[in-house]
């Protein structure tokens, strides 16, 4: 079959044939497929979309493209689940939720991906930590899951490949905000980690790849809908991303605020909001939890008993990473060579924040990539990031940020204050969750 007759199909407005996704998802696995047609049929995808049959065929072939985990001979006392997010920037829910899901029962197989476009991906962040493997093979993956209750990784060379190939080429070719191809992304790699249960974060707002709630609520209905066609069981929140998510948005500098969360150091109110809304549905999709009060309620002991915070530090160690990670952190974690605040250019109230703008701030600074295989400093970035409604002046700055060199260090400031605008009084303030998709 011609992969150039079935990108025409696509271009025309067809619909494609369940053996025509197959064979373009073979080929993509195998690389027999050049880059250049990959590229091609994505965008024809973008601009065409595609059916919702289109898109549970595109999903089940990406899943089945390598291995798919089978968790049933395993012996595990509690049910397999994980949770995603469609991306953002300062977006480190996964680091928290999967541990402190852990600590309530749950086995979370979390299979996450880099950095696309301005929005900031969890291997990178988690790669901060020296010596943490993301891609350990199939096996010991699922020896740290079982063993630990809970790893985060990358794709392994088994594990959905078509899905990692579209996904790297997606990143670099303005491809990224199609529903079909986010969901498809999305689900065959949960499908392909034999996960029972889902729980979606979709974003919504100015850092978000879907900033209108109308084009998030789509996507959280379309990864809802395919999610439980596919037998896994799928419920979405769409949260907010018109600012920046927790007090840090970069690499290690996101770390360094989720290990203070789980230490029940510091918890920003929005971070912890989104965190413990998430655990909760998947405590409640996976009847670890009889109700959202019940929920809740293990979620916040996991975290103030210090098990959530053990089992973080058990995976980290048990995926290469330094054994006394979370007791000396900030000795491991690379520190950037140049920082400073970034001055608000008038006394006032934090008003609105461009957050894309931040996150293609954070590329600029080296802390995100424009090509696949560029290398990543993951020093850089912002922290004490001001929320909006915040009062802000000569004893507030915006933020601080974190520069590998002088010039990186005057654009970030320039690239944020034009991000952001002050006003005399406070903005309205707008929910953390809009809704739930189930």
């Amino acid at each position: 079959m011609r992969i150039a007759e079935i990108i025409r199909k696509k271009r025309d407005g067809g619909e494609l044939a369940g053996s025509e996704i197959k064979a373009f998802v073979s080929a993509l696995a195998d690389h027999s497929l050049p880059s250049e047609q990959a590229a091609a049929l994505a965008m024809t995808i973008f601009f065409r979309s595609m059916t919702e049959k289109e898109t549970a065929a595109l999903t089940l072939a990406m899943a089945r493209s390598g291995d798919v985990i089978d968790w049933r001979h395993e012996n595990l006392s509690g049910p397999v689940a994980d949770k995603h997010s469609t991306g953002g920037v300062g977006d480190k829910v996964s680091f928290a939720l999967a541990p402190i899901a852990a600590a309530c029962g749950c086995y979370v197989p979390m299979i996450s991906g880099r950095g696309l476009g301005h929005s900031g991906g969890t291997l990178d962040k988690i790669e901060s930590i020296p010596g943490y493997n993301v891609k350990p093979d199939t096996a010991a993956f699922k020896r740290v899951v079982k063993d630990v209750g809970c790893a985060i990784i990358g794709q392994t060379a088994k594990l959905a490949p078509a899905d990692q190939r579209l996904y790297a080429i997606r990143d670099i070719t303005a491809t990224v905000e199609s529903i079909p191809l986010i969901t498809a992304s999305i689900l065959s790699k949960k499908i392909a980690a034999g996960n029972q249960a889902l729980a979606m974060d979709i974003k919504t707002g100015s850092g978000a790849f879907m900033p209108s709630l109308e084009a998030a609520r789509a996507l959280g209905e379309s990864i809802v809908a395919t999610g439980n066609k596919a037998n896994l069981k799928t419920r979405a929140l769409i949260t907010d991303m018109a600012e920046p998510l927790g007090r840090t948005a970069g690499n290690a500098v996101e770390i360094d605020e989720i290990v203070a969360y789980l230490k029940n150091e510091h918890r920003e109110a929005r971070l912890d909001r989104v965190i413990k809304a998430l655990c909760a549905d998947l405590l409640m999709m996976t009847q670890i939890a009889s109700d959202k009060s019940d929920a809740e309620g293990k979620v916040e002991t996991a975290i103030t008993s210090g098990r959530a915070a053990e089992i973080f530090a058990q995976m980290v160690s048990a995926l290469g990473g330094p054994s006394d990670f979370m007791e000396k952190h900030r000795a491991y974690l690379p520190e950037a060579k140049y920082s400073a605040p970034v001055p608000a250019p008038s006394t006032g109230y934090l008003a609105k924040i461009d957050t894309r703008k931040i996150g293609m701030a954070i590329v600029n600074l080296g802390g995100g990539r424009a090509t696949v295989d560029e290398e990543l400093d993951h020093s850089v970035g912002f922290t004490h990031i001001a929320a909006t409604g915040e009062a802000v002046g000569d004893d507030r700055p915006l933020a601080i940020v974190h520069a590998g060199d002088d010039n990186a260090l005057a654009q970030a400031i320039k690239s944020y204050k034009d991000a952001c605008e002050i006003s005399q009084t406070p903005p309205e303030k707008r929910p953390v969750i809009y809704e739930t998709i189930a």
